[in-house]
């Protein structure tokens, strides 16, 4: 699994998609030093740039990218086929590969938020808002990484959960908040650092029970999702 896990990062690194990783974050630090610098009141601006851009945008656009591209291009070229010839348990290539993709994605999510978090109001915050992202980065990567492998189009169907359901519906329309990931993520950063700049609309069990299941949920369906490519020999 090791091998696998190694395998997936050097290839992930190693393309020019891992250089769309960095502009959100570097414009949210950006951001948020630019307004320290010239003293505006955080309450003006902590909520748009921490949570608009922060939660809402750079954490779920970045694992996109990442839950996608650590299995969905080798679906997409036909390599898929290698790693299924391998003596692997299919739930060990799922494990290698979310792992690298929930690893990345909070890494580059979380140090941006806290520099920014403490930029807006403590380093309470900054870990509070770092701490969600890890766990949002989780529930993001598993759903990310099983649409890799049901769709070929995953990226546009990611956007459409960002964007629609999380973006509008999400925001508008309570019953749908209790299927939004940027829901329980700025749940769980007011539960950790309560602030006005956060508002949470979900109830911090339902945050954490709904994280689990989407992590669950989505890995044993992407595991069983494998297996069918290796019995009736897809490789897109």
């Amino acid at each position: 699994m090791s091998t696998v896990a190694w395998i997936t990062a050097r290839g992930l690194f190693g393309r020019r998609r891992v250089l769309l990783l960095l502009p959100l974050p570097l414009l949210l630090v950006g951001l948020a030093l630019l307004c320290r610098a010239y003293d505006v009141n955080p309450a003006e601006w902590g909520t748009p740039v921490l949570v608009g851009l922060g939660l809402a945008v750079m954490l779920p656009v970045i694992t996109l990218i990442v839950g996608t591209g650590v299995l969905g291009s080798e679906v997409d070229d036909g390599t898929i086929v290698h790693i299924l010839t391998k003596p692997l348990p299919r739930r060990d290539i799922i494990l290698a590969k979310l792992g690298v993709a929930i690893g990345v994605s909070a890494v580059t999510s979380a140090v941006p938020l806290f520099v920014a978090g403490a930029l807006a109001d403590s380093v309470r915050l900054g870990l509070g808002l770092a701490a969600a992202a890890a766990v949002g980065a989780c529930a993001y990567a598993a759903f990310f990484l099983l649409l890799s492998l049901l769709t070929r189009r995953p990226v546009l169907l990611g956007l459409v959960y960002i964007l629609v359901w999380e973006g509008l519906l999400g925001r508008f329309v309570s019953g749908t908040r209790v299927l939004s990931i940027e829901q329980y993520v700025i749940t769980i950063a007011d539960k950790i650092a309560p602030t006005g700049i956060l508002e949470a609309r979900v109830s911090p069990t339902v945050s954490l029970v709904m994280t689990v299941i989407f992590v669950v949920g989505c890995t044993l369906a992407a595991v069983d999702r494998l297996r069918s490519f290796s019995m009736a020999g897809e490789t897109s």
